[in-house]
């Protein structure tokens, strides 16, 4: 998979993507990920993409034509044109179900917003989707682009040893995960639980899937009543 991020910090957004998992992901070649300055695309001698907006209000927004040739110049060194998304708080809310799909993309053009937002022509003309990372509002989208990268990359092959790594992780299945211990066996008087140490997989199996249900049910009483509506229809 190949993501670019079109933003005006990509050093921003390359610190991060540099480091940890991603940024080894990247190193060895299991995906690629571009930040690409969309300053570097305007035809103004002072660098300059935004610019009040028409009826007036508060802010300045950025200007149609630098961020369409931004996107140009990436379907060009693409070859084709990429699945195209606009971090806004007015998108649709990113959930686990949704970077699944996106993982299965061969191309991401991720555009980052700031000031008061974008020219919206150029929206209508290159963007196949909006995406919220939550309910609220962020000084630009670099955060939310960061956000969806790392949650898709992390599910393409390659990045992670295995895919038992993101498939027993919260919301993959609709349940929230189970808890989880490390050594030393006791610690400030409270021990793992016994069924962990026993060695006998299909009961550390049942106990992990009913530890799950548990916590979704207390914590996420929206996800589980969803999770059980699921588990009724497949039994019927």
């Amino acid at each position: 998979m190949r993501i670019d991020i079109a933003t005006l910090f990509p050093e921003m957004c390359e610190a991060v993507l540099s480091e940890s998992i991603i940024g080894r992901a990247r190193k060895s070649g299991a995906i690629e990920v571009h930040c690409h300055n969309i300053r570097d695309y305007t035809l103004d001698k002072h660098r300059r993409v935004d610019d009040t907006p028409y009826g007036g209000g508060m802010g300045m927004l950025m200007q149609a034509e630098p961020v369409y040739r931004c996107w140009t110049a990436v379907c060009e060194m693409l070859g084709t044109k990429p699945h195209s998304i606009y971090l806004s708080p007015k998108g649709s809310v990113l959930t686990q179900e949704k970077t699944v799909s996106l993982s299965k993309q061969e191309n991401l053009f991720l555009l980052c917003g700031h000031y008061e937002g974008i020219d919206q022509r150029v929206l209508d003309k290159i963007i196949d989707e909006e995406i919220s990372v939550g309910d609220y509002v962020l000084t630009g989208g670099e955060l939310p682009a960061l956000v969806l990268t790392d949650a898709v990359a992390r599910m393409c092959h390659g990045v992670l040893p295995s895919a038992v790594c993101f498939e027993e992780e919260s919301h993959f299945n609709g349940l929230l995960e189970y808890p989880q211990y490390t050594r030393p066996e006791v610690w400030e008087g409270e021990a793992v639980p016994e069924v962990l140490l026993s060695g006998h997989h299909l009961k550390i199996s049942q106990w992990r899937q009913q530890k799950s249900i548990e916590i979704t049910q207390e914590k996420r009483p929206d996800m589980y009543a969803l999770w059980l509506a699921e588990q009724k229809k497949s039994e019927t």
